[in-house]
């Protein structure tokens, strides 16, 4: 049954759901299988960087399952400057790295706006126009996102989380500054100012079940979204859902398979776009990210953060390789990804298939 359904060019929503209950590892390898097979297809063996730049961790949000927001107040709060963002935005293009990802906590203020349209030209400068540039940083308004764009950017992640609207109001609150309808409208916002978009969710939250997965798949599609960055949900137990999620969630090992089921799935039904393989896959496993990339990702973000920093942005408990600095980081992921069989490729943006063949 399962290899009749992975024979079609067209999955139904029917078939997405059959996909994602599997449950046997000869069913789940032949799953992998044909991901990585429309890889090769529509990407081919390779694997894109984005050096990775936490810039900050102040937010304005109250998320209940994110570590650095609002009212946690044990978190030691950080604002990079600028010439400390340019300095590993140096280091970033030096070495090779085709494109870079500014993410920070959410903030919409004036000071912070302008902040980032001024170091977004700085980065330009530095890279003779030539790095990508993908920004994660939040709900902003049409203009902003106009601003940045022609400041330097390129490609925006902004996770919709969910697209069930009711698990979404369980994980936020209930208020204008945690709307379902005003994300919405930022992705729209983002389609309509011109760049790559991407979105994602959290994968294995309390009260999450397969329909609401295939739902997010199946939204993706509608949406005409051009890049994936989404990863398994880690509590950190200094948030209201951590707390409230002890013995309530699959376990690690499940919530990784399931993660790497919906990288599967979406390389399936989306086929030409990109898919990250993200840090908390490798939260999870030592080779998370090589299994995501086997699994039909393109697309790793190394992070090129000061050892300093990256304690202090942790979203989730158990962010891996705080102690790595990023040249040891980078020569390790490249021996790691040669030895399955795929190229890192330097030099180039690795800009989204799906994007170029949309707007031709």
């Amino acid at each position: 049954m399962i290899k009749k359904i992975l024979e079609k060019e067209n999955l139904s929503p029917e078939d997405l759901l059959t996909l994602i209950k599997i449950d046997n590892p000869q069913d789940l390898q032949l799953l992998f299988d044909k991901a990585y097979e429309t890889k090769l297809k529509y990407i081919g063996n390779k694997v894109y960087y984005r050096g990775l730049i936490e810039c900050s961790n102040i937010c304005i949000k109250n998320c209940k399952y994110c570590g650095i927001r609002r009212d946690n107040k044990n978190v030691d709060r950080f604002a990079l400057s600028k010439n400390d963002i340019l300095d590993i935005s140096r280091w970033i293009y030096k070495n090779g790295y085709g494109s870079l990802a500014l993410q920070s906590g959410e903030r919409t203020d004036k000071e912070f706006i302008d902040f980032i349209e001024d170091t977004l030209k700085d980065i330009q400068k530095i890279s003779n126009n030539s790095l990508g540039i993908t920004l994660s940083l939040g709900e902003q308004t049409l203009d902003t996102y106009k601003r940045w764009l022609k400041a330097g950017a390129s490609r925006y992640l902004l996770r919709i989380e969910t697209t069930n609207r009711e698990l979404f109001k369980k994980i936020h609150f209930d208020d204008d500054l945690h709307s379902f309808d005003k994300r919405l409208q930022a992705l729209k916002d983002l389609r309509t100012a011109g760049y790559q978009v991407g979105t994602g969710v959290m994968i294995g939250l309390p009260d999450q079940t397969y329909e609401d997965l295939v739902s997010d798949i199946i939204f993706f599609k509608e949406n005409d979204i051009d890049m994936i960055g989404m990863g398994p949900y880690i509590l950190h137990e200094e948030t209201p859902l951590g707390q409230s999620s002890v013995g309530k969630i699959l376990s690690d090992e499940k919530r990784f398979e399931l993660s790497l089921k919906m990288i599967a799935l979406c390389r399936i039904y989306l086929k030409d776009i990109n898919i990250a393989s993200t840090t908390a896959l490798h939260a999870l496993d030592p080779l998370g990210r090589e299994k995501g990339i086997l699994a039909g990702a393109n697309v790793i973000m190394p992070n090129a953060t000061s050892k300093s920093i990256k304690p202090k942005y942790q979203l989730y408990r158990g962010k891996p390789n705080l102690e790595d600095d990023a040249i040891t980081g980078k020569l390790a992921l490249e021996k790691s990804l040669k030895s399955i069989g795929e190229e890192v490729v330097y030099f180039k943006q690795g800009n989204s298939p799906h994007f170029y063949n949309r707007t031709k």
